[in-house]
């Protein structure tokens, strides 16, 4: 803070020398960041912990959290996300959905619901499709779509009864599909097998899915090995996982580079959240112990916060 302080200082003094000759306003010239950066630092039982984010899409909001309480980021994102390669197909689906809505439409993530707004604003379609959006029943598994759909003045109608493929299913099961149309935004490139063989079965007139995203690598294998070698070496406290993608990721090249059983040993010595029960569930089929995920809101802040809470018990 002090440091922008100063650049302030400079910048006023240059500017009140030498206004009386003319000079135009230079207030665009001052470090926009500084106000940011002055945010005073939180006290927090995460001071000077080694948290690891694999996180890509926010990174840096999810450092900020942490760094701001004290914590000191190793940041290693393991897979990025990118628009479905098949744009072509998508913009189909955008098409059709617009042309004859669905009796239903299943909504299992917030960043699936940006991409699709995202295609149809580029196709100069994005108020029709909110239209076509309003004539369908909602249905969300967990909150992140429902914060999207409030974004574009929608709500859900109905959510899952967890914020999983099965608490999904378990809220359809409730719903009667028979002779209904249905479309589905699946996570990722997952076919989502659970809930695709429940909607076989229900005897739906028509089931459109769309898969709008998918994720990468990110990380190169070496910078990958080393954060295993890193939390092999006690160097990580905690490392937190904001989707199942990034554990994949992370035991995959732990299986290129045959040291899965030191990986799994290492998690175990080393505290691991989860933003959410789905990544939790991923990381739990791993044979990893999930200390750390949010109570009920799955979100960054959340997380976080449930970190302090561990490592406050743990200073007890």
């Amino acid at each position: 803070m002090i440091k922008y302080l100063r650049t302030l200082a400079g910048f006023l003094l240059i500017y009140c020398t030498l206004s009386k000759y003319g000079v135009p306003d230079l207030s665009g010239l001052i470090p926009i960041k500084w106000s940011m950066d002055m945010k005073p630092q939180l006290q927090s039982p995460l001071k000077g912990k080694v948290i690891a984010l694999p996180e890509s899409r926010q990174l840096d909001i999810l450092s900020a959290l942490f760094q701001r309480r004290g914590a000191l980021v190793d940041r290693i994102p393991l897979v990025s996300i990118i628009d479905a390669p098949d744009q072509p197909k998508i913009r189909r689906w955008l098409k059709q959905f617009i042309s004859a809505p669905p009796d239903y439409f299943v909504l299992l993530t917030g960043e699936g619901l940006r991409r699709l707004l995202a295609t149809a604003r580029r196709m100069s379609l994005e108020t029709v499709f909110i239209s076509a959006l309003s004539n369908s029943i909602l249905i969300c598994r967990g909150p992140k779509p429902g914060r999207v759909l409030r974004e574009i003045q929608l709500q859900a109608h109905y959510l899952g009864t967890s914020p999983t493929s099965a608490g999904i299913v378990e809220t359809l099961r409730g719903l009667d599909l028979t002779h209904k149309s249905i479309s589905v935004q699946l996570y990722g490139e997952d076919p989502n097998d659970l809930l695709m063989g429940f909607l076989g079965t229900v005897g739906a007139k028509i089931i459109n899915p769309v898969a709008p995203y998918k994720y990468e690598q990110d990380s190169n294998g070496d910078l990958v090995f080393s954060l295993i070698n890193r939390l092999h070496l006690g160097k990580i406290d905690l490392i937190a996982f904001t989707s199942k993608a990034q554990v994949k990721r992370l035991f995959s090249v732990a299986t290129q580079r045959n040291c899965v059983e030191q990986l799994t040993s290492s998690l175990k010595a080393t505290k691991v959240a989860a933003i959410g029960p789905i990544v939790k569930e991923c990381l739990e089929q791993f044979a990893c112990t999930v200390e750390i995920m949010p109570s009920e809101s799955y979100f960054m802040k959340p997380m976080v916060r449930a970190s302090e809470v561990l490592f406050a018990e743990l200073e007890e």
